[in-house]
């Protein structure tokens, strides 16, 4: 930004309506934050107002002069006076998302405006028509690229598996994202700055349908969690043992690179894997499953999946549920491949809170971490346990 601000001022300021009317619809899409399918926060229409600015090449049939440094400038503003309500009700910004902004926008503006100022794209025939509008997507897609990587690294997940999760949020807003920018760059051109308000309306509808989704998943999971607290209601279970289980088991998880949709099944599973306690007479105490023999904890497994089939979520949370009692081996000492990755993380991640919740001290979990270790024989997969120890010195930090 400081690089874009000392070029502009050397260089002069240009088209300044222009860049005033691209930098407000920067900030009101900033204002106009919302959550996405997998906890992402995301300015979907100050994302496209922005890569609409970094693609235009002209303006009701006029050439545009600005260059890459004032689109940084511009784009860098406008987000930065989005964030002002937020820092005004002491909401944390965003900033390592505006900052992915700018560096992914600033690097479609260094694939489009140099060639286009610069008359490249007119002698290749690129000015006009299809190859303009091919051009132009195709350095949309490339900053989209930019944008997965970055987020990718800022996510502090293993790369692989944040690739692949920013990837698929990208084909679910972003496409509607680089889509929006693109046309609203080339009808800029045909119609001036009328194609802003025209051409935001549809991104907007699609907001308007990715915020009724999260806000049907935000019901979901309360219901769900609500369901679960019957056990600790009804004295089953102690107090906290669902949220603990389900929050450490998601940990695990996502050491264990499970994907966005795999997450949420997880949680869902782990915040109802004791459901089934509800059918017993006499609770066990301490609500400890983990104490119990293999049949004891298969049928409270089974009985706890055949109430959560009839709440609404996805069917593999109760398969989860119910495989969640079986060891990872079979009595001969083969694998057992019926059970799911996710079944395995909530028996350890069971397992070590119905047996440290006593005592939560290091020298307790070193302790319970020794037992889960000497089970690995048949109970707990080894790698889910080594998964485990290492995400403590994380929740210690």
């Amino acid at each position: 930004m400081l690089a874009s601000l000392g070029w502009v001022s050397a260089y002069g300021f240009v088209e300044p309506w222009t860049a005033v009317v691209f930098g407000v619809l920067v900030a009101v899409g900033e204002l106009a934050r919302t959550a996405l399918p997998g906890e992402r926060d995301h300015a979907p229409l100050g994302a496209a107002g922005a890569l609409g600015y970094a693609l235009l090449g002209s303006l009701d049939g006029a050439r545009t002069h600005h260059g890459v440094a004032q689109v940084v400038l511009v784009c860098t503003a406008g987000a930065l006076i989005g964030t002002v309500p937020r820092l005004l009700r002491r909401r944390r910004p965003k900033w390592g998302a505006v900052s992915r902004r700018v560096l992914s926008v600033g690097f479609a503006a260094l694939l489009f405006q140099p060639f286009y100022n610069r008359g490249a794209l007119l002698r290749h025939g690129l000015e006009h028509g299809p190859g303009y509008a091919a051009y132009a997507a195709v350095c949309a897609a490339l900053s989209a690229g930019v944008d997965v990587s970055l987020a990718a690294v800022l996510s502090g997940a293993p790369l692989p598996r944040a690739l692949r999760d920013e990837a698929s949020a990208v084909l679910r807003i972003g496409s509607a994202v680089a889509a929006t920018g693109v046309v609203i760059a080339i009808a800029a051109g045909e119609i001036g700055l009328w194609a802003l308000p025209l051409f935001s309306v549809p991104l907007l509808l699609t907001l308007a349908g990715f915020r009724r989704y999260a806000a049907i998943r935000a019901t979901q999971r309360q219901t769900i969690a609500s369901l679960a607290r019957a056990t600790e209601v009804a004295g089953y279970t102690l107090p906290g043992h669902a949220c603990r289980v389900s929050d450490l088991a998601c940990r695990v998880g996502r050491e264990l690179a499970l994907s966005d949709q795999e997450l949420l099944l997880l949680e869902y599973a782990a915040l109802m894997h004791d459901i089934g306690q509800l059918s017993l007479v006499d609770p066990i105490p301490g609500g400890a499953t983990a104490l119990l023999d293999d049949e004891e904890q298969r049928r409270i497994g089974r009985l706890g999946s055949e109430v959560i089939r009839r709440t609404g979520v996805p069917p593999q949370v109760a398969e989860i549920v119910a495989r969640a009692a079986e060891p990872y081996r079979r009595a001969d000492g083969s694998l057992d491949e019926a059970v799911p990755l996710a079944a395995r993380i909530i028996r350890v991640a069971n397992a070590y809170d119905d047996l440290a919740c006593d005592d939560p001290g290091p020298a307790r979990r070193e302790e319970v971490l020794a037992q889960l270790r000497a089970g690995t024989e048949r109970d707990y997969e080894p790698r889910v346990v080594e998964a485990l120890v290492r995400v403590f010195p994380r929740i210690a930090g």
